[in-house]
């Protein structure tokens, strides 16, 4: 079973010649976890695609002041809000997780390469991964 997902609208998620497009590896993570949970039986994607359009449009109406639209933020906010209805955690677990992950140290996520002193398992080296400066 496959997340069908939308390929345009408000709940589309954002593609580049018809392919996903992650801005951030976290994005690519909680995409990767909706769809699993979606896929694991845990709900129905009308359920999850309700709850995302319910996080655009509370955003929509009220855009935080100096705040871009990041669609995989809402994404993630509709996956936590299916996670505690469903009872899988609760909003103090979800607030407490996120509050331990924002203080972790940049880099943590591999963003810039992988020189940071861990074997992944494999017998070659990684060189550094060189990202424009924004």
């Amino acid at each position: 079973m496959t997340a069908p997902l939308d390929v345009a609208g408000p709940v589309a998620p954002p593609r580049s010649n018809g392919e996903l497009v992650f801005a951030e590896p976290w994005e690519s993570r909680a995409f990767g976890m909706a769809v699993g949970l979606y896929e694991a039986g845990a709900f129905t994607w009308p359920r999850f695609q309700a709850a995302l359009i319910a996080r655009i449009a509370a955003w929509e109406s009220a855009p935080p002041p100096d705040e871009p639209y990041r669609y995989y933020a809402l994404w993630l906010a509709a996956l936590e809000d299916m996670l505690v209805g469903l009872r899988a955690v609760s909003t103090d677990e979800v607030s407490a997780r996120t509050h331990a992950l924002a203080r972790r140290s940049p880099g943590h996520d591999h963003r810039d390469g992988h020189d940071h002193g861990h074997d992944h398992g494999h017998d070659h080296e990684h060189r550094p991964v060189h990202r424009p400066v924004h």
